[in-house]
């Protein structure tokens, strides 16, 4: 990619952008996923604007930027969210998609139906949930109030949306430039569905719970400190487990999916999946280990460093031991061990406060790990 040295600037900071704003979901999940989509929306026309940049290989690394960002808001849903009902409506609606862009990617990139069929409804239901959570407990709606909302947002919002981007391969800003009509109908359609809300939606709300809240609830106190959290691992963990499991399963997935969209990995889905598998595993005995001699580092930011550490080492360890895949464990295996360790990182320190706070668990006394570890 060439160009000045102000076009390398405005392109770095962008993609730094799209690295760092997604970890703000954690702790301000509306205004950080509607500005990851922002971000979205308008890094292209950035780049078109203020530099010279060839961005011919750009829309690869935007798709693995766009998975990147939803994978961590999926695991920032077991930090956040306190309606179960609403969070295994999300879950499948995730590995829905998920599920479809790894067949869409993997059967060469060309059916683009499939996003038709597999649409990502999860991210504009994430929005509706945190829309509902600044003014509401989302706990006094039921399973099927929450599949409701999700079947509206896929037929009305989704499907249209889809077949737009996909079967019809139409660009919003390309459309308002070229197309004279299409800028004031657009602003019409908005203010017509503003005045529905206001007048006809807003009206026949139930009164709300809480003054606005936009930032993310505290986690409960039962689950809050890392000795708590390393109880609640040694008295329902193992290192096969569930939790093992859906870690593989969306590091494999968002792994298989990247290195077949950037040019640059060779690797085959099979060489992603099983050293994901490996790594993971791997990562699980150290953390049950460690959960069991009184638990671990207390800032995520010092686990995220330490996991770190310890995987770009089995990588280098591979490298050695597998000479025949030393292509792959120097480039690719470093190319992921980010993206697999921060997934690890937030889903083991996040996933037990989420079936706490849903009741899906009881915390454990810190005791009981004292008892453990002795």
């Amino acid at each position: 990619m060439g160009g000045d040295s102000l076009d390398q600037v405005v392109f770095w900071a962008v993609v730094a952008a799209r690295l760092l704003v997604p970890l703000l979901v954690f702790k301000f999940p509306l205004p950080a996923i509607v500005a990851c989509m922002l971000l979205d929306g308008v890094d292209q026309t950035i780049f078109q604007t203020f530099t010279s940049l060839d961005l011919s290989h750009y829309q690869s690394y935007d798709k693995a930027l766009d998975i990147y960002y939803l994978a961590l808001a999926y695991v920032s849903t077991m930090r956040n969210w306190a309606s179960r009902p609403a969070f295994e409506v999300a879950r499948f609606l995730f590995y829905y998609r998920l599920v479809g862009t790894a067949i869409f990617e993997l059967t060469g990139g060309t059916h683009r139906w499939l996003l038709l069929i597999f649409p990502n409804t999860f991210e504009y239901f994430f929005i509706f949930y945190e829309i509902v959570r600044t003014r509401w407990d989302p706990k006094r709606f039921s399973l099927r109030w929450w599949i409701a909302a999700a079947a509206v947002i896929w037929v009305v919002i989704k499907l249209p949306q889809e077949a737009w981007i996909h079967v019809f391969k139409l660009d919003l800003t390309d459309t308002m430039r070229d197309v004279p009509w299409f800028t004031p109908a657009l602003v019409v359609a908005v203010l017509a569905l503003a005045a529905v809300l206001w007048f006809v939606v807003r009206p026949r709300l139930a009164p709300a719970d809480h003054p606005w809240a936009f930032a993310a609830g505290a986690i409960p106190t039962a689950i809050d400190d890392e000795r708590e959290r390393a109880a609640l691992r040694v008295a329902y963990g193992r290192v096969f487990d569930s939790w093992l499991l859906e870690k593989v399963v969306v590091v494999a997935l968002v792994s298989m999916i990247i290195a077949n969209i950037v040019p640059s990995v060779t690797a085959t889905p099979v060489e992603i999946a099983v050293s994901c598998g490996v790594l993971i595993v791997v990562n699980s005995f150290i953390g049950l280990w460690t959960a069991r001699r009184g638990g671990g580092l207390r800032s995520v930011l010092a686990a995220f460093v330490v996991l770190s550490a310890l995987n770009i080492g089995l990588v280098l360890a591979a490298s050695l031991i597998v000479p025949t895949n030393e292509r792959f464990f120097l480039t690719a295996g470093f190319f992921f061990v980010f993206l697999l360790t921060l997934i690890v990182t937030l889903y083991d320190r996040y996933r037990p406060v989420l079936d706490v706070r849903t009741g899906v668990v009881r915390p454990v006394p810190l005791r009981a790990q004292v008892e453990a570890a002795s």
